[in-house]
């Protein structure tokens, strides 16, 4: 036990700058050149292409600075970080013979970058729910809240960052349907919140270090085996069902579709989907693996 809470003692103390940050904005920006028409942008206009990813890169500090009623412009005060982030966006975009951006795509190299990323989320959900408890003393809602968005921002404020390219698609927006980043920084922000107020019995050293294994063990495995299912997936479909009845809903859906008769009395059968529209759902799920 003295061994355990030893390690989460000094794993508590890392430091996130430089290694961690600049793998935080490494997958960011990533996640934001591969989402459908970002290469685009990056040809039409550079400075939109970079406003787009530095709101996934700090998307959570905004995001929760304007629940908080603080300036949303106050991630621009640490130069430090704008310049970092700015040179791994110019390198996933505009390096020569796009090098960077296929060393970036190498399966290991994409593993650690996400696993050092996902370090940086336990930080940031932490971050919030003590940033909240300041302002907001035993607030349960409000530090579950900014803790939420502080870890989870660039996923919740998708769809300015799509008007931000030019796109509207208010279906994708992560209230419909959740990814699963933004749903464990749901779970971690309630864990740790619950800890704050003492609610929860284990220390926060404790709580910091098996958070952050759950999340690089989760991340590792759906990327080995290139699965977007979320794990809570299970929980979900039983809690919907007893209390929503949502998987009744959907199965009623599902069979009215196949029974629409046509003119002549038979099913009608739905059209094949286009070779241009294949491709473009496959990049799609493709980018939603990550946030």
């Amino acid at each position: 036990m003295e061994s355990l809470a030893e390690l989460s003692l000094q794993f508590s103390q890392l430091s996130m700058f430089p290694f961690f940050d600049v793998a935080h904005y490494w997958a960011s920006v990533m996640s934001a050149r591969e989402q459908p028409g970002a290469l685009d942008v990056a040809k039409r206009s550079p400075m939109a292409c970079w406003f787009s990813a530095m709101l996934y890169c700090f998307g959570g500090g905004i995001l929760s600075s304007i629940l908080l009623a603080e300036p949303p412009v106050s991630f621009l005060s640490n130069g430090t970080n704008i310049l970092l982030a700015s040179v791994v966006w110019y390198l996933v975009y505009y390096s020569s013979a796009d090098l960077f951006y296929s060393f970036s795509c190498i399966l290991p190299v994409r593993i650690i970058v996400s696993a050092m990323k996902e370090v940086t989320r336990t930080w940031k959900v932490l971050a919030g729910v003590t940033h909240a408890d300041s302002h907001y003393k035993d607030a349960w809602l409000v530090m579950i809240t900014i803790g939420w968005a502080r870890a989870a921002g660039g996923g919740l404020i998708s769809n300015f960052e799509q008007l931000v390219r030019g796109v509207w698609k208010p279906e994708s927006n992560e209230l419909l349907k959740m990814s699963f980043p933004v749903k464990v920084s749901l779970a971690g922000a309630v864990l740790f919140t619950l800890q704050k107020t003492q609610h929860l019995p284990i220390s926060r050293n404790n709580l910091m270090l098996v958070y952050t294994l759950f999340l690089i063990t989760i991340k590792v495995q759906m990327m080995l085996t290139r699965s977007s299912a979320s794990p809570f997936q299970p929980i979900e479909a039983v809690v919907g069902r007893l209390l929503f009845g949502c998987q009744q809903a959907e199965t009623g859906v599902k069979e009215k579709g196949p029974s629409t008769p046509d003119a002549k009395g038979k099913p009608s059968k739905q059209p094949e989907p286009s070779s241009a529209e294949k491709s473009e759902s496959a990049k799609s799920k493709g980018a939603k693996k990550s946030e």
